[in-house]
């Protein structure tokens, strides 16, 4: 593995663990400038593609929906951590799904129902886009919603 700070090839592995996902998350020192680092390695499983509301296809990209979730969480206190257990949630769900293809709308479902549960605030950012709440109106029906809910 190469130090991400002075580029050495060579690294000792000082520490192993495995998440509930299948990925291994290695502790490492370089063994030329003795920084450490870490590095996470998971399976790369088959996903399907993304059919979009206008009928395009393109491949799932965890990325993109990793950007999607930290604009809804700016400035929150969401950790960088539970937005990336959310994505793996989903990107696992996807996977197991074993279709080729899947309607973006699901993985919009999926989102929504995530960050309920992981800060409302964040949940209706992310509802103002993804259902299209276009007024003051909207907005506050959804907002009751979550109260009453």
């Amino acid at each position: 593995m190469r130090c991400p700070y002075c580029q050495f090839e060579e690294s000792r592995v000082l520490d192993t663990t495995r998440d509930s996902r299948g990925g291994i998350r290695r502790r490492r020192e370089c063994e030329s400038c003795h920084h450490r680092f870490s590095t996470y390695e998971r399976p790369i499983l088959a996903t399907p593609l993304v059919v979009k509301r206008d009928g395009t296809r393109e491949e799932f990209d965890r990325e993109k929906l990793m950007r999607g979730i930290r604009i809804s969480c700016a400035k929150r206190p969401v950790s960088a951590a539970e937005i990336e257990r959310l994505v793996g949630e989903i990107e696992s769900s996807l996977q197991q799904m074993g279709r080729s293809e899947v309607a973006s709308r699901v993985i919009g479902d999926m989102v929504i129902a995530g960050l309920k549960d992981l800060d409302q605030l964040a949940y209706i950012r992310y509802a103002i886009v993804y259902l299209h709440l276009a007024d003051l109106h909207a907005i506050r029906k959804e907002i009751d919603r979550l109260l009453e809910g």
